[in-house]
């Protein structure tokens, strides 16, 4: 019954919550969603496998042949509908989870297993194993079903936790307009804060948009400090029949960085804004630190550094930072902020509009990078700060229109044909930031 809207979804879903803490319910919703899909992405492929006379369909060999994830008789959604009304369905759906792990070593460690615990009331737990019973969301022409259902939940939940929701959702509007600049096709795609993944569901969406699904078009890197998180991000690409390498664990990228030989094609992030407590004083000599040594206090220049080191002769990177990254000088960030911009480093500086962000009122920008810019000795400003539309009181999102005006300014700035246009983009010269004390503002050009 794919009718049942998402949003619909969301409003049943949220009404079983109780009491119960966003921050906890969100991992039993996602976690029950994502057994869902693995049940109904098996049980299309055990449908297939029985109509061939010669194959037989409790052979987990023939799943691995489909890449479908194998799931044992106990594990599979019609079991755990069956007991949905038991008082024990939290020891019936961990079971699902610890055999499903067992079974598949992609995702061992990845999936949550403490729903028999008192806490979790198991009338409400029965209820919405009920509720995605009614969603059909195995089947080939719905897989994005329950992709757009897992991204939808995971919004939902980001906004509901506030400031908190921040470390593992950037707004899909911002994602978009990152994916649509950066245009990542044919190469490795890296992100050292990944969060729960958006950055690399919405790459995988533009590859299929522009040029239809090839495997192997685009290799998948990430890094993620939460072990929560990293998991989260672990379900929502497998849903999406991603494969990534997102380390042997979860790890934080300064102090451990899972990929320290990479070289990424493309490098999008949202790393964590004016981060304070990052380790500077364990890392003063570190090869990362090519335009100056961080400071203590701030992680911005940091994050950036360490992405232009991971980045390949041509690669590109499309980032977001809080403002205070354009202008400030304090801790050596001016000097380090110069040696960026003399390297001729950086491409683009797009001022974002406020409220697009649910976890704080901070201004943010966005900062593209080239390591063989296209322009050289230029850069792009545009002040975006008026584009955007309020969905709710609190929260504004980019349009579509928006996003294409943004990114056909930059393609426009890239092909060399760009006129400036008062209010809202301007092309500068190296020499002409050099004379504004190497200060990225937009407003100022």
């Amino acid at each position: 019954m794919a009718e049942l809207r998402k949003e619909d979804l969301w409003v049943m879903a949220d009404k079983l919550r109780n009491n119960m803490d966003s921050a906890e319910y969100k991992h039993v919703c996602l976690g029950l969603i994502f057994l869902k899909y693995i049940s109904d992405s098996f049980e299309r492929a055990y449908q297939e496998i029985s109509q061939d006379e010669y194959a037989d369909p409790e052979d987990r060999d023939e799943y691995l042949a489909k890449n479908v994830f194998w799931v044992p008789q106990e594990a599979r959604w019609e079991t755990i509908k069956n007991r949905a009304k038991d008082p024990t369905i939290g020891q019936v759906i961990d079971n699902a989870m610890y055999v499903i792990e067992k079974e598949n070593s992609s995702l061992r460690g990845v999936l949550p297993k403490d729903f028999a615990r008192a806490s979790l009331d198991k009338r409400s737990l029965g209820e919405l194993v009920d509720l995605l019973t009614e969603l059909e969301i195995g089947n080939d022409k719905n897989k994005d079903t329950l992709g757009s259902v897992y991204e939808y939940f995971l919004g939902k939940f980001a906004r509901a936790e506030g400031k908190l929701g921040g470390e593992f959702y950037t707004p899909r509007s911002v994602v978009e307009l990152i994916v649509a600049m950066i245009e990542p096709h044919d190469g490795r795609v890296y992100d050292p804060c990944c969060g729960s993944g958006g950055m690399f569901v919405q790459s995988e969406r533009f590859v299929e948009d522009r040029e239809g699904r090839i495997d192997g078009q685009l290799a998948i890197y990430g890094q993620e400090s939460n072990y929560n998180t990293w998991k989260l991000c672990k379900m929502n690409l497998a849903i999406r029949g991603i494969e990534a390498n997102l380390g042997q664990q979860n790890a934080d990228s300064f102090h451990n960085d899972q990929h320290k030989s990479l070289k990424a094609d493309y490098i999008m992030a949202n790393p964590p804004f004016n981060l304070s407590d990052w380790g500077a004083d364990k890392l003063k000599e570190d090869v990362r630190w090519q335009y100056g040594m961080p400071p203590a206090g701030n992680a911005n220049f940091a994050w950036l550094q360490h992405m232009i080191w991971h980045l390949a002769p041509n690669g590109r990177i499309g980032m977001v930072l809080a403002n205070g990254s354009l202008s400030s000088q304090s801790g050596g960030e001016g000097e380090i902020r110069k040696n960026i911009i003399n390297a001729d480093l950086v491409d683009c500086i797009v001022a974002m509009p406020t409220q697009l962000f649910y976890t704080t009122q901070i201004p943010v920008s966005l900062w593209f990078l080239a390591k063989n810019k296209k322009q050289k000795g230029k850069t792009l400003f545009i002040d975006a700060r008026k584009l955007g539309t309020m969905v709710t009181r609190k929260l504004r999102e980019l349009t579509d229109e928006d996003i294409k005006k943004i990114a056909d300014t930059y393609n426009a700035f890239v092909d060399g044909t760009l006129e400036d246009e008062k209010g809202f983009c301007a092309v500068v010269t190296t020499q002409d930031i050099a004379k504004q004390d190497y200060i990225l503002t937009p407003g100022r050009y």
